[in-house]
């Protein structure tokens, strides 16, 4: 009698078939998962493995180190741009002797064309800036722009035509400082988080020391030796400049992206996350607006004094006055912004913008040289608080991924009434015979910005408001699901043990 086993019941497999069949798999998906693991480890995962892989640690800066040899690099930087751009004044009183004629109606307006074009091509070439920033880093953009600039203000040096002087020294020698300027600001943020605001002070102060010493220099040396060879001393400044973009070693780590992905290197071109926040598309449009005045009294104050004055009087001390609570304002308020929270760092620019546009008006109403001098000390003091918190409140708008290109679309945008103030100014000198008028209508826009940026803090906090919000509802509704997911599994545990 032959026995045979009775068939295994439905829904019971075989164990030994099951794992046989899932060390055959394991085997054939072993090799797969160790090449996962070995690309997490070495920092390499796939895009579809994004959401297995180790969360990156998160970057802690180092608050120091060599962080300060880049700290005086950028504050050298800084200097060197803007102490030149901020002492146009005098430089401008020898344009008018080389290449213009008093019989000519015009020659203010045409003369400050080339001062114009060097402050606001310094700021419109901010977003491409930013874009080579991404690209190619910190240290590369800053060597070459310095490099450029250097050629730039060589070149003008030769020139003996304005309209030649437009491109050598209004647009190669101020797109080289851009290139120069912005990644001193962006490489802060590699090595300081808590100091920000205090390095951001120290850093900007380097214009202002700048703008104290370097119009006794020109001066001298624009007398002496006459505008040619004071441009070619001023080439040193620059050669330095070079020298210094090398310190730009940059410590933030690099976003994991894979090697296919289209939208990254789109991102890294144009950026429109920074367009997503309200309060910077604010910040973004509300400093431009504030600043057709900003650059007037850097290029016609000089000239105004010796109308008002005479040409003996000791211009170059307003330059000076200027200078000095310049650079106090940056160490102070640079080191108060640390203390403000958040975007209400946007407070302290509002505060600078009224007391700008107030001064502003307050140059024609002056008839003693004493008056001006306490005009250009109050002027000078909320010019630094406006400069040194540029950057961190960039930092607070959108992050510090972020950060490199929101400056420099801010700073482009800032280019237009950089450019357009100054020769309107001369025009009204030239049509009114004064500069009163223009004076009067610099002080209009820093206070309209003013009102606009008062605006950030408050859309920043909706914004916080409704994020909470979104974040409790879904909390809720994780919460909900995973009770429901509980209660699925329990009925599931209830159906095995029955079966």
């Amino acid at each position: 009698m032959i026995h045979t086993e009775p068939p295994e019941p439905p829904g019971e497999p075989d164990l030994s078939e099951t794992s046989t069949m899932t060390e055959e798999k394991s085997g054939r998906e072993g090799p797969e998962d160790l090449s996962s693991e070995e690309k997490q480890e070495n920092g390499e995962c796939k895009e579809e493995l994004r959401v297995k892989a180790c969360p990156p640690e998160e970057f802690v800066h180092p608050e120091g180190g060599w962080g300060w040899v880049v700290m005086l690099a950028s504050m050298w930087c800084n200097g060197s741009v803007f102490g030149i751009q901020n002492s146009f004044g005098l430089i401008f009183l020898y344009l008018l002797q080389e290449f213009g004629s008093e019989n000519d109606p015009d020659l203010r307006f045409k003369t400050s064309w080339v001062g114009s074009l060097s402050m606001g091509m310094i700021f419109f070439c901010s977003p491409i800036v930013s874009i080579f920033t991404d690209i190619l880093g910190c240290r590369v953009t800053a060597v070459g722009g310095a490099a450029v600039g250097l050629v730039g203000l060589l070149a003008s040096s030769y020139v003996r035509s304005l309209g030649v002087m437009y491109f050598t020294y209004g647009i190669v020698f101020s797109c080289g400082c851009s290139f120069a300027y912005q990644p001193s600001l962006v490489i802060l943020g590699h090595y300081f988080k808590k100091r920000l605001g205090l390095v951001n002070g120290i850093v900007t102060a380097g214009s202002s020391i700048f703008t104290i010493t370097l119009p006794y220099i020109l001066s001298g040396l624009l007398k002496k030796v006459g505008l040619q060879h004071t441009l070619r001393v001023l080439c040193i400044l620059m050669f330095v400049l070079v020298l210094a973009g090398f310190t730009y070693k940059p410590l933030l780590p690099i976003k994991p992206t894979s090697s296919h992905s289209g939208q990254f290197r789109r991102s890294r071109i144009f950026n429109r996350n920074i367009w997503k926040s309200v309060g910077y598309r604010i910040w973004a449009f509300g400093i431009p607006a504030a600043l057709y005045g900003y650059f007037v009294p850097y290029v016609h104050l000089m000239q105004h004094v010796e109308e008002r004055f005479g040409k003996e009087s000791n211009k170059e001390v307003l330059l000076t006055c200027i200078g000095i609570t310049s650079c106090l304002g940056r160490f102070i308020f640079g080191s108060v912004a640390d203390f403000v929270k958040g975007v209400n760092k946007v407070f302290l620019q509002v505060a600078s913008f009224f007391v700008i546009g107030f001064m502003s008006t307050m140059i024609p109403v002056c008839q003693m040289f004493g008056g001006l001098i306490a005009v250009c000390l109050v002027m000078g003091l909320f010019d630094g608080c406006f400069i040194c918190i540029m950057a961190p409140i960039a930092f607070e708008l959108v992050g510090a991924n972020d950060v490199s290109q929101a400056i420099g679309f801010l700073l482009g945008l800032m280019s237009v009434p950089m450019v357009v103030g100054p020769p309107l100014a001369g025009f009204l000198r030239d049509e009114l015979g004064n500069y009163d008028l223009a004076f009067y209508l610099a002080g209009i826009p820093p206070i309209f910005g003013g009102i606009l940026l008062c605006l950030i803090p408050w859309v920043e906090a909706r914004r916080r408001r409704s994020e909470e919000t979104l974040n409790k509802q879904q909390g809720v509704d994780q919460k909900m699901m995973e009770n429901e997911k509980d209660q699925e599994d329990a009925k599931t545990k209830v159906g095995d043990s029955v079966l």
